[in-house]
């Protein structure tokens, strides 16, 4: 973990796992309001797609800012403005004027801000990270994100019980200042611009093409979106059709999250050689692990199942960040993020519903096994187009130039994982 001691990746990682933690503090905060404004489950779930619905719709064009500006800067400007944000929601609880819409109307607005963070964060790994280092650094961050984020609900019910709501808004915005504070100290340099001064829609359209003149990113990014619609909405909707028991169900999900962290933390002491290859195969390996869940009786085998399953879950996303980083020219490397987290808004946005009509129409037992085949059949599918995409060149690995055409790298190693040298 030697990148740890480098003090702008130390700087990222605790900032970052400070602003996760925030996150997952507002995303339970938002849920019980709604709940404790309205007693009526629809509200929650319109509360909870109102976070999304925004990211989808806009992260792809605002990542065009974090690869035209200063990413640092953009980043801790977004913090800054959802402090602001997150200070009057809780100005408006105070004064008992939070009502269902204004609630809705804050988190929309509060995940609209927040849209070009993730693809800016992440398109600045590589400026303060050697590329080869890069699964390294994804692997750290994500152990931050995961665990913070699993952390943050926790912290709602202490917070209740001897604060307010009003204080859990508090302790959301103080991590938000947090991290612009981290992110702040940070000493990284701009990277220098490659031409003249470029309009947002000439920007986005660079940006398509530069994914699409990578196949094998495009392959593993729609791999991701379709993969996570038909299995994330399980991890809850089809959890708590299969426990029945309120404790267990959170139980069952504290399981996941910490194989999740495990997983990540297991992957940045690794060194992956075919990313493209290992992001696919890892979703064969969810579905399989995730098919026979809604069959088992017993708590102490689903247990098992969710740890296989979180394992896998982490080797679904950090692969292909490190992919996108090392192929995507850095002046379109924050659109081609932004285009995977547009995609992952959308397909948790939908996945819940996806869950709920497939249990509807199929029973429980048979949609979790409908589910599981037709993430195997998927990832199958991208492994084949994978192999397709490397016989156009026989033992080369074809890769993204500046101006966003194709060339060829030296032939890739034969194995898919071995073992990091100390």
């Amino acid at each position: 973990m030697s990148l740890l001691k480098d003090r702008n990746f130390l700087l990222l990682f605790a900032g970052q796992g400070i602003s996760r933690f925030g996150d997952g503090l507002y995303t339970a905060a938002t849920a019980w309001l709604a709940w404790s404004l309205t007693k009526d489950p629809t509200a929650v779930a319109v509360v909870s797609v109102s976070a999304f619905a925004p990211a989808f719709v806009a992260t792809f064009v605002v990542a065009s800012y974090a690869d035209r500006r200063d990413r640092r800067k953009l980043m801790i400007a977004t913090d800054l403005a959802r402090v602001a944000v997150v200070a009057v929601a809780s100005v408006l609880l105070s004064l008992d004027l939070l009502n269902l819409p204004l609630l809705v109307a804050t988190t929309a607005l509060l995940a609209l801000i927040g849209a070009p963070f993730a693809p800016a964060r992440n398109a600045i790994v590589p400026q303060i990270v050697p590329d080869d280092r890069l699964q390294q650094a994804n692997g750290l961050l994500q152990v931050a994100f995961r665990a913070a984020f699993f952390v943050g609900p926790l912290m709602l019910a202490p917070l209740l019980a001897f604060g307010s709501p009003q204080s859990a808004l508090a302790v959301n915005g103080l991590t938000f200042l947090g991290s612009a504070a981290a992110v702040a100290a940070i000493r990284v340099t701009r990277p220098a611009p490659t031409g003249g001064q470029t309009g947002l829609w000439s920007d986005l359209s660079a940006g398509l093409r530069a994914v699409r003149a990578a196949p094998d990113v495009l392959v593993v990014i729609v791999t991701f979106v379709l993969a996570l619609a038909l299995t994330n909405g399980f991890l809850t909707v089809g959890l708590v059709a299969v426990v029945g028991q309120g404790g267990q169900y959170g139980l069952l999900l504290g399981v996941a999250g910490v194989a999740e962290v495990v997983g990540a933390l297991l992957l940045a002491g690794l060194r992956i050689r075919r990313l493209a290859l290992a992001a696919v195969l890892a979703w064969a390996l969810l579905g399989i692990f995730r098919a026979p869940l809604g069959t088992v009786t017993s708590h102490a085998v689903a247990a098992v199942l969710l740890t296989a399953t979180g394992l896998a879950s982490a080797l679904t996303d950090i692969p292909l960040i490190a992919l996108v980083q090392q192929r995507i020219p850095s002046h379109h490397l924050a659109k081609a993020l932004g285009l995977w987290e547009a995609g992952v808004a959308g397909a948790l946005a939908i996945s819940p519903f996806v869950a709920s009509t497939a249990i509807t129409l199929a029973g429980v037992e048979n949609a979790f096994l409908l589910s599981g085949a037709a993430v195997v059949v998927l990832a199958v599918t991208a492994t084949l187009a994978l192999a397709c995409i490397g016989a156009r060149q026989p033992g080369k690995e074809p890769f993204v130039t500046a101006d966003g055409t194709v060339s060829v790298a030296a032939p890739e190693e034969t194995a898919v994982i071995t073992a990091k040298p100390e």
